[in-house]
């Protein structure tokens, strides 16, 4: 959405992008850091900063700044307010328990996808990636990348040809593990066959030992709003010849849930 530039409050957008700029791969922040991945300067992004922690969204050792739990009110009324994962959040738990797989419903928020509802137990998401946790994690709110995820893949296969055109142009796609594609000729013909055959599976991609396999959730109007999608770990898929019926089992809970959404 755009608005007029004398209705865009510039102190604002400058402090949700210090508070956007903390991820899973800068836990910690100093002014000079904060600066450079908010596109601002450095004492702006110091009384940001300073700011933050007085309003306690932040915490701080007088050099590096984190986030405090107080930033997950947010998460948490998004959660229990919102209607999509309220809606999705049955059927995960159903196919989960049926399938005893980790199921994940997301959306997109620009050049990722967000987590916005997951049904699995802890011990299986552990044991998707031998007995670890998945770097990026499977938690709800997790951001993971377009371009090397099954669902990201999904959304972007979604997008009208020319929106998918711009999005790829100028664009560099990252080297996650040595199976990520990142040749953009390839990719676009990849989202193609996406775009073809209505899902994506995508295989350590984003993490070595992890599988993943999407499809669109569609509402009532045909537009595709989010994606679903199931992991498995390497040995699983070897052994029971991924995806098998999955792929069957995740269209027929996107029918089911198209009426809802």
């Amino acid at each position: 959405m755009t608005i007029a530039k004398a209705d865009l409050i510039e102190g604002m957008s400058k402090g949700m992008a210090v508070l956007e700029s903390f991820d899973t791969e800068r836990q910690r922040l100093n002014a000079t850091l904060a600066a450079e991945r908010a596109g601002i300067t450095r004492a702006s992004a110091r009384r940001h900063l300073l700011t933050l922690l007085h309003l306690g969204y932040l915490e701080s050792d007088g050099s590096y700044y984190w986030l405090s739990s107080k930033v997950l009110r947010f998460s948490g009324t998004y959660l229990a307010s919102a209607r999509l994962p309220r809606a999705l959040q049955p059927t995960l738990n159903r196919l989960a328990a049926s399938t005893r797989h980790t199921f994940s419903a997301v959306v997109r928020d620009q050049d990722e996808v967000v987590i916005v509802a997951r049904g699995g137990s802890e011990q299986h998401l552990s044991a998707i990636a031998g007995g670890r946790y998945i770097a990026y994690g499977l938690h709800v709110g997790a951001r993971l990348p377009l371009h090397a995820t099954s669902t990201g893949r999904v959304l972007l296969a979604a997008l009208p040809k020319t929106a998918f055109k711009n999005w790829m142009q100028g664009r560099t796609l990252q080297r996650l593990t040595h199976f990520t594609l990142t040749d953009k000729r390839q990719f676009t013909t990849v989202i193609d066959g996406v775009r073809r055959a209505d899902f994506c599976l995508v295989s350590e991609e984003h993490e070595l030992g992890v599988h993943a396999l999407a499809v669109p959730l569609r509402n009532a109007q045909g537009a595709t709003i989010a994606a679903l999608n199931v992991v498995v770990a390497s040995g699983h898929a070897a052994q029971h010849g991924f995806p098998g019926d999955l792929l069957e089992t995740l269209r027929e809970a996107a029918r089911e849930l198209r009426p809802l959404l």
